[in-house]
């Protein structure tokens, strides 16, 4: 178990540094047709990828289960072009972290531990921290990052009503669907005003494989091998991975102070997961060995794409549904 659990550790890396490298690949192609077209792109990829996988059949849908559905493909679509242009204006390091709030904020609103309260106390602060007034200081660039915490705030409470209405990926496949839809005019309206260029068209496509298809496949894998909550504390580290990764390829700098935000924010993220009192649910796996070692995931966290009402994972998007097969996937960042 030992070998499988530092395996598991490098995928997870291998994961969390591929949503990164895909945001920031997605931010070269912003000069050329903006964050718009660069989600329209996005969300065609993650359409494709999840309809493919999720194979969901859209005529057993009943009209009041497409209610929910429809809310989640309108947050995915809100939550992503926030995220992207936040990114463009205010960095990636700092977007993400902005971004990171919305599964921390339902976590914690959710409890009644003192522990949780304390994480939050602790958490605030450097939030303020990090939006602190600064002659540099692009106040619509924080206002969109936390619009897409809000976002994903939402995500989670709508992705538990799909979860428990539709099984499976049926209802995230079938809601990134209609969003990936809903960005065709779109798509083509931006694309019509700004041209594409080839080398703008790559970095798109890439963005949405590199955060999208390979974290869904690798996250896929590695929740075999390591326990979900492990999983999901290890996975807090992508704020981290984001401002690292936006200094290398960006070459976006951030201040000392914004680093220590940053870890603190990220410290009682993982303080919150780790110790986290919530209920759970055992998932089904193929050995009793496998059960054992496997512990679920604690409510209140969650991914981006497969909705289970029960047991999910922080933002960095893992979980095991309902039905009790490991799924994850992402489809911000």
């Amino acid at each position: 178990m030992r070998r499988d659990r530092l395996v598991g550790v490098v995928m997870m890396l291998g994961s969390g540094l591929s949503t990164q490298v895909g945001a920031s690949v997605a931010a070269l192609a912003f000069p050329v047709i903006g964050p718009a077209g660069v989600v329209a792109i996005r969300q065609w990829v993650a359409a494709i990828v999840l309809l493919a996988v999720g194979r969901p059949r859209l005529r057993s849908i009943t009209a009041r289960q497409w209610r929910p559905v429809i809310g989640l493909a309108a947050v995915f679509a809100v939550m992503n072009l926030s995220l992207y242009t936040a990114i463009d204006r205010i960095g990636l390091g700092l977007a993400v972290t902005l971004e990171f709030l919305g599964p921390l904020a339902v976590a914690l609103l959710g409890s009644r531990r003192v522990l949780d309260l304390v994480c939050a106390l602790v958490a605030a602060p450097a939030v303020v921290l990090l939006a602190r007034p600064q002659a540099s200081t692009d106040y619509l660039g924080i206002g969109l990052g936390l619009l897409a915490a809000t976002c994903w705030a939402f995500y989670i409470l709508l992705n538990r009503v799909v979860g428990k209405e539709l099984p499976g990926a049926t209802g995230s496949a079938a809601a990134a669907g209609l969003s990936g839809l809903a960005y065709v005019p779109i798509g083509i309206v931006v694309l019509l005003h700004h041209p594409v260029t080839l080398a703008a068209a790559a970095y798109a496509l890439v963005a949405g494989v590199l955060s999208s298809a390979v974290p869904f496949l690798v996250d896929l894998l590695t929740l075999r091998r390591v326990p979900a909550q492990f999983f999901g504390v290890f996975m807090s580290v992508n704020p981290v991975l984001a401002a690292l990764v936006g200094l290398v390829v960006l070459h976006q700098r951030l201040a000392l102070v914004d680093w220590l935000a940053i870890l603190v924010i990220v410290s009682a993220n993982a303080v919150a997961i780790t110790f986290g009192g919530s209920r759970t649910v055992v998932p089904e796996v193929d050995s009793k060995a496998d059960a054992a070692d496997h512990s679920p995931v604690p409510v209140g966290r969650c991914d981006v794409l497969h909705g289970a009402p029960d047991a999910v994972v922080t933002p960095a998007f893992g979980k095991v549904s309902p039905d009790g097969e490991p799924r994850s996937s992402r489809v911000t960042q």
